[in-house]
């Protein structure tokens, strides 16, 4: 029988672990939130990703647990492991990316670079940080936050009193200092259970409003130097949080060529999309192999650059099938993905990939592509 894998959330990512899973031969189940979501196609359950007991009625029926998000509950997670479920990446792993605060303070254990940042209780806290670091900083709310949500660069404390107002007895903020830097940069990872761990080429990402639009892969003018720090950071993550499959680290790029650890993703990450194409393994189908236990895939470039632009918001007077005719007609070479979703401003709905000799004429094929769903 086909090892059968459950995915909690019905997103575009565990829509994009479809394909790979058949492939493979892999038996995909999903969970979905709501009916009609990305990931329909294999959603064999809908129910609430919080409650203990209808994830523990899905989980019965598959033999490994993995997500397409990082907000089920600890307790939740707790439950399945202590039922014997499989799951991967583990309660202990995930909750480094569920909680900002108690990632900054683990990564601090393992010596691994990163802003320098404080927990904050109150206002007063935050503002004698911020005197430390030039008037200043980043606040993050510790959970929930992503594409830029949770998140916001204040001056004084009073930017964040609403926030410190909404938090509750022993709960606080995370504060950071504003890194200068010159670029951000992904590196990702996978692993399994056994131990072994493979890394992709560290990438660029190009951020608009707080979201991912672009990447480029490698990241172009990186020295032989930073792709190694960066695999070797990677690496110390994936080995000391004990990630199982796959793990995203974002990070920030200084003008003296140090890097430091922005966030982590302990998933397929949108900083990865353009490995489905660009990649002999791309990082969906390594992500199934890593928690299932498999031996690992080739991350080896297919072309010299790979390059992926979101399609963000899509067309608002007319469908993405509406476009698609005219995307493949005008750029053949385009890969399209898209995710099932409708349009939205701002709103992630698909994404291209392009893959070639030329840097520019990859990033220029691209964006156009993508620019035929406006």
């Amino acid at each position: 029988m086909a090892l059968r894998i459950g995915v909690i959330g019905a997103g575009q990512l565990a829509r994009m672990m479809i394909a790979p899973a058949v492939e493979l031969g892999l038996d995909i189940r999903v969970l979905a939130e709501d009916e009609g979501m990305s990931a329909q196609l294999a959603a064999t359950a809908v129910g609430d990703y919080r409650d203990v007991e209808t994830v523990r009625r899905f989980a019965a029926e598959v033999d490994v647990v993995t997500f397409d998000h990082e907000h089920v509950p600890q307790e939740v997670l707790r439950a399945l492991v202590a039922d014997g479920i499989a799951v991967h990446p583990g309660p202990d792993a995930l909750r480094f990316a569920q909680d900002k605060l108690e990632m900054r303070a683990r990564l601090a254990d393992l010596g691994v670079p990163q802003p320098d940042w404080a927990r904050v209780e109150s206002p007063e806290a935050l503002q004698s940080f911020l005197d430390a670091h030039g008037g200043r900083g980043v606040v993050k709310t510790p959970r929930g936050g992503y594409d830029g949500k949770g998140v916001r660069v204040v001056d004084n404390a009073q930017d964040a009193a609403e926030w410190f107002d909404r938090l509750e007895s022993g709960d606080a903020l995370l504060v950071e200092e504003l890194v200068p830097f010159v670029r951000e940069l992904a590196q990702q990872v996978a692993r399994r259970p056994s131990g072994e761990s493979v890394v992709y080429p560290v990438v660029e990402t190009v951020q608009r409003g707080g979201v991912c639009a672009e990447v480029l892969s490698p990241a172009p003018g990186a020295s032989e130097k930073l792709i190694e720090v960066a695999a070797r950071i990677g690496r110390e993550i994936a080995e000391g949080l004990g990630v199982t499959g796959m793990l995203a680290v974002e990070l920030f790029e200084t003008d003296d060529e140090r890097i430091l650890v922005n966030e982590l993703a302990m998933r397929p990450h949108n900083s990865g999309h353009w490995s489905q194409d660009g990649a002999i393994t791309g990082q969906f189908e390594q992500h199934l192999r890593a928690v299932a236990d498999l031996p690992l895939g080739d991350t080896s470039l297919r072309a010299p650059w790979a390059v992926m632009v979101n399609i963000l918001g899509g067309p608002q007077n007319a469908t993405m099938g509406e476009r698609l005719d005219t995307v493949m007609q005008k750029h053949p070479s385009a890969k399209v993905h898209t995710y099932g979703k409708d349009p939205r401003p701002g709103r992630k709905v698909g994404h291209i990939n392009v893959t070639g000799d030329d840097l520019d004429d990859a990033v220029y094929e691209a964006r156009s592509a993508a620019a035929c769903f406006e």
